[in-house]
């Protein structure tokens, strides 16, 4: 019978990890760090349910990348973790960090045969350094380092961490409910990932994948009368703008579209929904912009797009220079990685009789390659 449930955390904001992508989000050959994890983990055991805590804004991204069980983190480790607690059912849980990530598959077998009730299972490696505390040495025999995954009584450590008390780890927490703490030799592999100069010292990361990422977008409004008009970030003359609960740049849209389908992130309606009051007028650069920082905290990079504007009226190619100039600045990419067209519907259909305009975008992503950081 299945008995553990592993929780792997990576809700942290990761402050003193100085790269453009959080570290969860490096990626590894084509995965990114977080499902790398997962993933290795599940070769090890048959758990009976794996449990992933991150922020709201990266769950909604890691759904879409694997089907395990994804819980909102809090404001501090031991608040995740209890967060995460409330949904395990089993006698036994292995917790992890996601940035311990190299895993060593002998060191979690000793540590999950070692399981007991009311106790805590902990891999631990012995100082051989000097030791001082302040001015005055101390034994390292009597000292351990501490590291990950820790199997706990589950039972045991929901009763501990039920505290207004701070824990630095569960085996503490056990601790403070005269729970048994069993040590185990843990691994020099099992290094966390904190700081960027950690990254020399994991070698299960390999280099990510230089494939490129395409996404298509299309977006269509009608026109609207007494209402700006904005395609690409750029005001156009015109007596009319565009019927939209924000302010109606299709061009902007179709382009969110397209970014947010090469990163296999969903669509522009799942992230900035029309029924959202926050959106309602809303200025489309500020959606463009968010989208940019989105996917570069998550590890993308923008290549290329190219978009194509299908307008009967107005006529647009005064303002194709200005456009491009204006989305490369959004997007932080060269003027020549933005390409514009402009064509009509040879007067076929809704477009072709002045009544809206439509416009098709692709775009391309890379991962972020922070072997060259």
């Amino acid at each position: 019978m299945q008995d553990i449930t592993l929780i792997l955390l990576g809700a942290g904001s990761a402050s003193r990890f100085k790269l453009p992508p959080k570290k969860q989000w490096l990626w590894s050959d084509n995965r990114p760090l977080w499902l790398q994890v997962a993933n290795e983990f599940s070769k090890i055991e048959n758990f009976a349910d794996t449990i992933i805590v991150s922020s709201k804004d990266d769950i909604r991204v890691m759904s879409n990348f694997a089907d395990y069980s994804f819980i909102e983190g809090g404001d501090s480790r031991q608040e995740s973790l209890k967060n995460a607690l409330k949904y395990v059912k089993t006698d036994f849980v292995l917790v992890s960090d996601i940035a311990r990530c190299c895993l060593d598959i002998d060191m979690i077998r000793r540590v999950i045969l070692a399981k007991k009730h009311n106790s805590c299972v902990v891999p631990t490696l012995n100082i051989v350094d000097t030791l001082y505390l302040k001015e005055l040495p101390i034994n390292r025999e009597d000292v351990k380092i501490i590291q990950t995954p820790q199997l706990s009584c589950s039972k045991t450590l929901k009763k501990a961490l039920d505290t207004d008390i701070e824990f630095t780890d569960d085996s503490s927490a056990i601790a403070s409910e005269n729970g048994e703490i069993i040590f185990v030799d843990g691994s020099t592999k099992a290094h966390k990932l904190t700081t960027v100069e950690d990254l020399d010292k994991l070698d299960c990361l390999k280099a990510p994948s230089k494939r490129a990422l395409v996404g298509f977008g299309i977006d269509i409004h009608p026109f609207e009368n007494n209402k700006k008009m904005y395609l690409c970030g750029v005001e156009i003359e015109s007596p009319f703008g565009f019927k939209a609960h924000s302010d109606g740049d299709v061009a902007i849209h179709a382009l969110i579209d397209a970014l947010l389908g090469a990163g296999g992130l969903g669509d522009i309606g799942e992230f900035y929904p029309d029924t959202d009051i926050r959106y309602r007028g809303v200025d489309s650069k500020i959606l463009l912009k968010d989208t940019v920082d989105r996917l570069n905290s998550i590890g993308y990079i923008i290549g290329n797009v190219d978009l194509s504007i299908i307008a009967e009226t107005p006529k647009l190619l005064k303002y194709k220079k200005s456009m491009r100039f204006n989305l490369a600045k959004l997007l932080n990419i060269g003027a020549n990685f933005v390409n514009i067209k402009a064509t009509t519907a040879e007067r076929l259909g809704a477009i072709g009789r002045k009544e809206g305009v439509a416009v098709e975008a692709i775009a391309t992503l890379y991962y972020y390659d922070w072997t060259k950081r």
